[in-house]
């Protein structure tokens, strides 16, 4: 799986745009069975999320040359903005990272597998406009792990805890429009596709349309319930 939201220039890491977003911490439509409806605040720390098969946790300074192993693949990065180039660009990106959920402007979800110490993979989320509840997200995993259910899973958690615990109301994805993989991931979330956006996404010289999609709490919740069976 490959499409991500943002990620910083190095510039970026030094220079953080001014401004926290601070999302309230409530519940919309009550969560789906097993959504988290309580926790920590997340400024402090990201929680740990635990699922099928996996982990998901902040990124740490370690993570930096699991993450370049796994993510800066040609099949891998060839719909994502242009990862960090070697284990120091990670480091880095990492560092950002928690500084910005200090913040309260972006969380970052390492994948860690069942069994395994190190990530596979990343969830991204970026928020952006606190009073409409409005966020981006994204997701990368390293090809290995393609068609294994490690996204699905992973993505399931994340979508409890952006609905159930951060309260939003609408998160978005843009992912390339010949990007089948990414875009089959969030149709099968119960993703809509609002918009086709002209020529927005480059990549290696060459400008491709994005689709923009988007989903709300919702219509997570009714898939989440009909999924677990608890609702006919």
């Amino acid at each position: 799986m490959e499409m991500m939201p943002y990620h910083p220039t190095l510039d970026e890491t030094t220079n953080d745009e001014p401004g926290a977003l601070a999302l309230p911490t409530l519940g919309l439509d009550g969560p789906a069975p097993g959504a988290a409806t309580s926790a920590p605040d997340w400024r402090q720390a990201v929680p740990v999320l635990v699922g099928p098969g996996l982990t998901l946790r902040e990124v740490r300074h370690e993570d930096a040359a699991a993450l370049f192993t796994h993510l800066t693949t040609e099949e891998v990065a060839r719909f994502i903005s242009p990862p960090p180039a070697d284990v120091a660009g990670f480091e880095r990106f990492i560092a950002w990272s928690r500084r910005q959920r200090a913040e309260g402007k972006h969380l970052v979800f390492a994948v860690v597998p069942e069994g395994q110490t190190t990530p596979v993979g990343m969830f991204q989320v970026r928020l952006l406009d606190a009073a409409q509840h409005l966020a981006e997200w994204g997701f990368v995993l390293g090809s290995a792990y393609w068609g294994t259910g490690l996204f699905v899973a992973g993505a399931r958690l994340v979508l409890d805890f952006v609905f159930g615990v951060l309260g939003l109301r609408r998160l978005e994805a843009r992912a390339a429009v010949p990007n089948g993989r990414g875009n089959g991931a969030l149709r099968k979330l119960g993703a809509v596709c609002e918009a086709v956006l002209s020529q927005s996404f480059e990549r290696h010289g060459e400008r491709l349309d994005q689709a923009l999609w988007t989903l709300r709490p919702e219509t997570w919740w009714a898939r989440a319930r009909r999924d677990t069976g608890t609702v006919h």
